[in-house]
């Protein structure tokens, strides 16, 4: 894997600033001065300011986020946060967000690369929410409204597929703006009364108790690989 990517995935530091770190000659494959875009593998040694560096067994983590836990290690405006029901594990961080209220499919992994595919736009990795309304269930108007696109503060919004359902929707969305279904709902006259992610790629919520994590199983893991490129 290329150098950038081997050190996102252990942890060190974002793809971008890892590229720094490269270009500002702190990093060192077989005792040699690295140079960007290098390819490493798993019997090369690399040191970032004198350190080696261990790429970790890749973890990727399912939680079911209840409401009123924030997704974020530590906040003291945050009276709950979603590490409180997570197993302690280096360098474990989420996937994306679900704001305070959201509820459902929350991905953590240790693999910076992972990561930094899974949420670049480049991917379009699709989410499914399912969303209860203040206006019931969406009818097929509103839903062509969204598939057709509103325009928000930061710009213009859209969904991929909309089904109504029972008092609301099912909506999926390839992007993961702040606050997006909820911002796209109001513009439409349809304020959310309570949101449940189901799905993020491949991946699918089913029926893990809110509250609780599960570790991907082997297929689940090689599919969700596999979708971003890295298997």
């Amino acid at each position: 894997m290329r150098l950038q990517a081997f050190l996102a995935r252990a942890g060190v530091a974002s793809r971008r600033k890892a590229e720094a770190l490269i270009r500002e000659g702190l990093v060192r494959v077989n005792g040699e001065v690295a140079h960007l875009g290098q390819k490493v593998g798993l019997k090369d040694v690399v040191e970032v300011a004198g350190k080696r560096v261990i790429l970790p067994e890749r973890v990727i983590l399912a939680l079911h986020k209840p409401k009123g836990y924030t997704t974020t290690r530590s906040d003291p405006h945050a009276q709950k946060t979603v590490y409180e029901l997570l197993p302690e594990i280096p360098g474990l961080h989420p996937v994306g967000r679900l704001d305070r209220d959201s509820e459902g499919l929350l991905l953590f992994t240790n693999d910076g690369e992972l990561t930094f595919r899974l949420t670049h736009p480049r991917h379009g990795v699709q989410k499914v929410y399912r969303v209860w309304t203040e206006g019931g269930t969406l009818p097929e108007g509103v839903c062509r409204r969204l598939l057709k696109g509103v325009m928000l503060e930061d710009g213009p919004a859209k969904a991929l597929a909309c089904h109504p359902a029972p008092g609301g929707a099912f909506l999926t969305l390839a992007e993961g703006r702040k606050r997006e279904v909820r911002r796209m709902l109001k513009a439409v006259g349809y304020p959310v009364k309570r949101l449940l992610r189901v799905q993020v790629g491949p991946i699918r919520l089913g029926n893990l108790p809110p509250g609780k994590w599960r570790r991907l199983s082997s297929e689940e893991e090689k599919v969700l690989l596999r979708q971003v490129g890295l298997e």
